[in-house]
C-alpha cells in the first residue's frame, strides 16, 4: 500500500473513532440532583432581566443548567449573604434532602468583598514535637506545626469552616466553588451604592484578591474550582457587554437573562470535565 493511501486510511480510522467518541459521550452531570448555595446570582428569588435577542425564557445560571442536562436543582441561594452563611444554607439542604442529591455548587464571595472583610490566613502557625523513625532510631523533634484558621471574621476562615463542615456532613459529595464575576457599578438605593471593580473596598482591597482566595480553596480542600472571573466572558467594564447585565445604569453587578444563559453554557463545558458522583 502505499503512502497515500495509510495516511489517507489513518486519516479515515481517526475521524471515525473521533465520530464514534462524540456520539458516545455522556455529560457526567445528566439528570443529577445539584444542590447550589450562593448569593443574590443564585437566590430564585432574584428574578434575571429579560432576554433581548434570544427568545429563551428568563432562568437564573442552574435553570440554563436544568434546561441543558436536566438536572433537578435545589436552590438555597439568598441575596446578600457571605460565606459566612454557607453552612446555614447546607443545613438547610440536608433537613430538608439529607443526602439524597448528588452535588453542591457554591457561588460566593462578592458580598464579602462588599463588606470590607479581611483576608486572613488559612493556617495558624504553632509549635509542636512530631515522633520520627529513622533506621533503628526513633526520636521526638520540634517542629512547626499548622492548624486550620477558624476566625469567620476572615474569608480564609469562612471558607476552612464551610467546606470542612460540608466535607464532614457530606463526606462522599462533589462539592464545585465558582469564584466571584467581575463588577460594575450598581445603585440599588441611597444607602446600597456599589462602586465598580476598578475600585478598592476600604481595607484596599480588590474583588481580585477575594477571587485569588477563593482559587486557593481548591488547594487546601481538594475541591474543583471554576474561575467563571476569567471563564464566563462577562465584563460589565467594557460598555458593550452591558447587554449581559440587569440595568446598564443602575445595576452592572447581576447577570440578566442573557447573562446568565452564557454563564450556565460555560459551566455546562466546565463541568463536562469533573464527575458528579463517585
Amino acid at each position: 500500500m502505499s503512502a497515500r493511501r495509510i495516511l489517507a486510511a489513518l486519516i479515515l480510522a481517526a475521524a471515525t473513532l473521533f465520530t464514534t467518541s462524540a456520539q458516545d459521550f455522556t455529560h457526567p452531570w445528566k439528570g443529577k440532583t445539584v444542590a447550589f448555595l450562593g448569593d443574590s446570582i443564585t437566590d430564585p428569588g432574584s428574578v434575571p432581566e429579560k432576554h433581548d435577542w434570544t427568545g429563551k425564557k428568563d432562568m437564573h445560571y442552574w435553570g440554563v443548567l436544568q434546561e441543558m442536562l436536566g438536572i433537578r436543582p435545589y436552590v438555597y441561594g439568598v441575596s446578600g449573604m457571605q460565606w459566612n452563611d454557607v453552612v446555614r444554607q447546607a443545613n438547610q439542604l440536608k433537613e430538608e434532602h439529607g443526602d439524597d442529591f448528588d452535588a453542591i455548587m457554591i457561588f460566593m464571595g462578592a458580598n464579602d468583598y462588599m463588606a470590607n472583610t479581611p483576608l486572613g490566613e488559612w493556617y495558624e502557625l504553632r509549635a509542636d514535637n512530631a515522633e520520627y523513625a529513622m533506621g533503628c532510631e526513633k526520636f521526638t523533634a520540634p517542629r512547626s506545626y499548622r492548624v486550620l484558621n477558624k476566625d469567620m471574621g476572615t474569608l480564609r476562615g469562612r471558607i476552612n469552616v464551610a467546606l470542612e463542615e460540608l466535607k464532614k456532613m457530606f463526606p462522599t459529595k462533589q462539592i464545585v466553588v465558582l469564584t466571584p464575576l467581575h463588577r460594575g457599578f450598581s445603585t440599588f438605593s441611597d444607602q446600597n451604592i456599589q462602586p465598580d471593580e476598578r475600585h478598592a473596598n476600604f481595607l484596599g482591597l480588590f474583588i481580585d484578591d477575594y477571587v485569588d482566595a477563593i482559587k486557593e480553596a481548591g488547594d487546601v480542600w481538594a475541591v474543583p474550582v471554576i474561575d467563571i472571573f476569567s471563564l464566563s466572558g462577562l465584563q460589565p467594564m467594557v460598555q458593550e457587554q452591558l447587554q449581559y447585565f440587569s440595568n446598564e445604569k443602575t445595576d452592572q453587578l447581576h447577570p440578566n437573562g442573557n447573562g446568565h444563559n452564557r454563564l450556565g453554557k460555560t459551566l455546562y463545558y466546565q463541568l463536562a470535565a469533573l464527575p458528579c458522583i463517585f
